[in-house]
């Protein structure tokens, strides 16, 4: 009898845990079905696949969905995030485990106390951030707390970044995932942080211009600006006592001052529509944040708007853009400012077919251990191979395929609403992971943490 797993969404995060699940099927004896709106973009050596079903599924269809949920043994959403408790719900009642690689929502959660009373696991955050950073934390944590010791310092960031030899442009960036949470990043509120035993909070505004810089063997220094709420995860990861808990979204060093430009203009505002968006230029849609002027033209309002010189290297990051052409045309009606700068740079920042993608992820671990002071640096690097198969792709889908044959081998077993965040989960995910080339190097350097006798902070 073979086992089916039912994968509802087949976006671009995909690729490598379809190939997953259909290099496993002969031994482990599995049945792929992958649900999709639109089935027609699945690579053909997928489609072909003796071991897999296509399904053409409207995610509102109710009997539709719920009669694929039922067929299955488990069930992958890799669907948007707002539909997961949509499939979620169907699971509970049909008696089906589920994995997402997404954040636990509020309604997931709500959910918690009647997957337990089935016994059914819903794994959610088991891709790379969340996910691979929860799993590679954990395991390093755990260690240190096995041996006596008491965690002081946690700090973690992550980038998904284009790999050096396809990194084309001023930016040093181009899009690995999905470009509108690029855009919107930071937004919705005051990121939110301890540091050396202080409260931190960056309003939006702010946020670019704080970065922190780290050093990755090999491939050079990197800066990372804070993510919105650092303290989410410090009762989960057990560190309500840590003096510094800070996580972060790494870029090349540079990005942020130039991205900075943007939040300052107020080309990332998604809050509001601009009317005549169909059919304006790159330069009318630049102008519609600067103060009108008889004389001066476009470029030269936005410099001293922003008081940049036409030597800085910003000015050549906008000018790369396109961002004066009368003759670039915005497509979307009704936009707002943030969708609108989305699609310009959509049209710069999409991977070419031979790109090659980048993930970088480093953590700090800061403790006490037999009363002395101690700091250990992990960091991993993952490079893509095209713009089908990216490192983003491998580093979300792969955890998610490895964490769903766990649950179907009863390698897992603890019921509930859940992060990867015990050792059932991590140990195997992050063993097996090595073989696919996602391998975190560790360091001890000297600690760099909060000095209780001193006065600063």
């Amino acid at each position: 009898m073979k086992r089916k797993i039912l994968v509802v969404g087949a976006g671009k995060s995909t690729s490598y845990m379809l190939d997953y699940f259909l290099e496993k099927s002969e031994s482990e004896n599995l049945q792929i079905t992958i649900a999709d709106l639109n089935t027609k973009d699945i690579p053909g050596h997928i489609k072909e696949h003796p071991a897999c079903t296509l399904l053409t599924l409207d995610i509102n269809a109710t009997a539709d969905r719920q009669s694929a949920v039922s067929g299955a043994d488990i069930v992958v959403s890799m669907l948007p995030a707002r539909f997961h408790a949509i499939i979620a719900k169907d699971c509970l009642l049909l008696k089906k485990n589920l994995v997402t690689a997404s954040y636990v929502s509020d309604e997931m959660r709500a959910m918690n106390e009647e997957v337990k009373k089935a016994g059914l696991i819903f794994m959610n955050e088991i891709g790379l951030d969340p996910g691979i950073d929860h799993m590679s934390a954990m395991q390093i944590i755990d260690r240190i707390r096995d041996k006596g010791g008491k965690m002081l310092l946690f700090e973690s960031f992550t980038g998904g970044l284009v790999a050096p030899e396809s990194d084309s442009n001023l930016w040093n960036y181009k899009f690995t995932w999905n470009p509108r949470n690029v855009v919107v990043a930071g937004q919705g509120g005051a990121a939110k942080f301890i540091q050396e035993g202080t409260y931190k909070y960056i309003p939006y505004h702010k946020l670019f211009r704080r970065t922190e810089f780290m050093e990755i063997k090999g491939y050079g220094t990197f800066e990372a600006y804070a993510n919105r709420d650092s303290l989410n995860y410090r009762e989960a990861y057990g560190l309500e006592n840590a003096l510094t808990l800070y996580r972060g979204t790494m870029r090349r060093v540079g990005f942020s001052k130039a991205w900075n430009m943007f939040v300052q203009l107020g080309m990332t505002d998604d809050s509001y529509v601009v009317e005549n968006s169909e059919g304006m230029s790159y330069r009318e849609f630049t102008n519609l944040f600067l103060p009108y002027s008889p004389t001066d033209s476009v470029e030269l309002k936005l410099r001293h708007y922003l008081k940049i010189d036409q030597d800085d290297s910003t000015w050549s990051k906008l000018l790369e853009l396109d961002l004066f052409n009368p003759k670039k045309i915005i497509s979307i009606t009704k936009a707002t400012p943030a969708q609108m700068l989305q699609e310009i740079l959509e049209a710069q920042w999409t991977l070419a077919e031979d790109d090659k993608d980048m993930i970088v992820m480093y953590h700090k671990f800061g403790y006490l251990l037999n009363g002395k002071k101690e700091q250990i640096d992990a960091n991993m690097v993952v490079l893509g191979e095209n713009r089908t198969h990216t490192a983003m792709a491998k580093t979300v889908g792969l955890p998610v395929a490895m964490a769903t044959l766990l649950i179907l081998n009863k390698k897992i077993n603890t019921p509930g609403v859940q992060i990867p965040i015990r050792k059932e989960v991590y140990e195997p995910v992050l063993k097996e992971l090595i073989s696919y080339d996602v391998i975190f190097e560790e360091y001890k350097v000297p600690y760099l943490g909060y000095n209780p006798d001193s006065v600063a902070g």
